[in-house]
C-alpha cells in the first residue's frame, strides 16, 4: 500500500508542532489578550501558539509534497537516562546539596549519549558545577544548599 505522504519525518513534526500550538491557543483563552502596544497575559502564549501552528501546517502541507526522511528507530536508552538523571538530581539536590547532584547528573545525561566518554565529562561535570554555583547559589542566590545535611557533618557545617 503506497502512502500519500512522502516525508513521514516532517508529518510527525507538523502534528506535534500543530498540537502544542493549539493548546497554547486555546490556554491563552482564558486571560486577557491586550493589545500589541500593553500586552495582556494572553498575548505572547497566543502569538507563539499561531507562530507554531503554522509551521505546524507549513510541516504537515510538506510531508505530502516534498520527499523526506523516514522516523528514525526511537531512542529509548537517551531519554530514560535523561529521565531518571533529572528525577535523581530534585531528590539529591537538598539532602546531597549541589556540588553533589550536579556532576551526578551531567554525567548520567551524558551517559545517554553514544560518544560518551570518561575524561571529558568529569572535566565539563566539574568546570559546569563550578560555574552553575558561583552564577546561581552565590551570585544570583538561588536557595539551594552548595553541600546538603547528609554531608554537613564531614565539612564543618
Amino acid at each position: 500500500m503506497h502512502s500519500m505522504i512522502r516525508s513521514p519525518k516532517d508529518f510527525c513534526a507538523g502534528l506535534i508542532y500543530l498540537a502544542i500550538g493549539s493548546v497554547a491557543i486555546l490556554l491563552g483563552r482564558e486571560m486577557p489578550m491586550g493589545t500589541a502596544i500593553k500586552m495582556g497575559p494572553a498575548y505572547f502564549p497566543t502569538v507563539l501558539g499561531w507562530l507554531l501552528a503554522l509551521i505546524g501546517v507549513i510541516s504537515l502541507v510538506r510531508a505530502f509534497v516534498q520527499q523526506g526522511e523516514p522516523i528514525p528507530k526511537f531512542a529509548w536508552k537517551p531519554l530514560l537516562l535523561i529521565t531518571v538523571a533529572t528525577v535523581v538530581f530534585g531528590l539529591l539536590v537538598r539532602g546531597a546539596g549541589f556540588v553533589v547532584a550536579l556532576p551526578i547528573f551531567i554525567i548520567m545525561t551524558a551517559y545517554a549519549s553514544v560518544n560518551f566518554r570518561w575524561v571529558p565529562t568529569l572535566v565539563i561535570a566539574a568546570v559546569a558545577t563550578t560555574l552553575c554555583a558561583l552564577v546561581f547559589i552565590k551570585g544570583l542566590g538561588v536557595p539551594l544548599p552548595l553541600i546538603g545535611r547528609w554531608f554537613s557533618g564531614w565539612f564543618g557545617g
